[in-house]
């Protein structure tokens, strides 16, 4: 008996086309037998560079995709934030008492992922853009863990570019400030890295040589990159397939 094909919308809620566009090769390079629907929004701001921009981007958002929620089964909201789309997108699903879809964002996937990777005890860092992500997230993650944070948790290094910036310089400046954010999260004892911006994708390989640079072949290659958007389509995948 076959099953009808799943369906995951994977939500942009910037403006900005492009990055819609390079959140598409993460997804379907998996290979999972599932439809993917991209949606970028409507109105709102072309980069989230704080938590006001975030609230902005979920009030644009959420209308639109209340009424798309029905042709899903699962929901992954791309910006690295504790942003407020998926609190409210899980409360309209309760509100409307649906047993799906089923919801995440990128940030919270890609802590669960290094958690699962990590021994107690080691730490995990972030890469992200512009420096008031630092406190940001080191909020965010101490929300998510708890006051015992820091044991777990190497803190977010930044390079200075916001997330419209991270293309529109020279690539050998982006890779200069990748990597240095990279290398101090290993001075912090980092075992893991996550990108800390869906427009990130793709520079996996600059964060892995920084690693090989500071660490040298063996230990480089052991540490764990973790990509937030192929951390919230798997995790979706999962989830998606343990309630069939």
């Amino acid at each position: 008996m076959s099953h009808p094909q799943r369906s995951v919308l994977i939500i942009n809620p910037n403006t900005t086309q492009a990055m819609t566009e390079g959140l598409r090769p993460l997804a379907e390079r998996l290979g999972f037998p599932t439809h993917y629907e991209y949606f970028t929004a409507p109105h709102g701001v072309s980069s989230i560079n704080n938590e006001d921009d975030a609230v902005i981007s979920a009030q644009a958002c959420l209308p639109n995709i209340t009424d798309l929620m029905q042709y899903h089964d699962a929901l992954l909201v791309c910006c690295y934030s504790q942003h407020p789309l998926v609190s409210l997108l899980r409360e309209e699903i309760r509100k409307q008492h649906l047993d799906r879809p089923c919801v995440t964002g990128i940030f919270e996937a890609s802590v669960a992922t290094c958690l699962q990777y990590l021994n107690v005890g080691e730490k995990f860092g972030i890469v992200s853009t512009g420096q008031q992500w630092e406190a940001i997230l080191g909020e965010a993650v101490a929300e998510l863990l708890g006051s015992d944070n820091g044991k777990r948790f190497a803190g977010t290094e930044t390079t200075g570019l916001n997330a419209n910036e991270l293309h529109a310089v020279a690539k050998s400046e982006l890779d200069l400030r990748m990597k240095d954010a990279t290398k101090r999260l290993l001075r912090k004892g980092a075992k893991a890295i996550c990108l800390g911006c869906a427009g990130m994708a793709g520079l996996d390989e600059v964060v892995r040589s920084a690693c090989v640079e500071a660490l040298g072949e063996e230990g480089g290659m052991q540490i764990k990159i973790i990509d937030g958007v192929i951390s919230g389509v798997v995790f979706l995948e999962g989830a998606l397939r343990s309630a069939m």
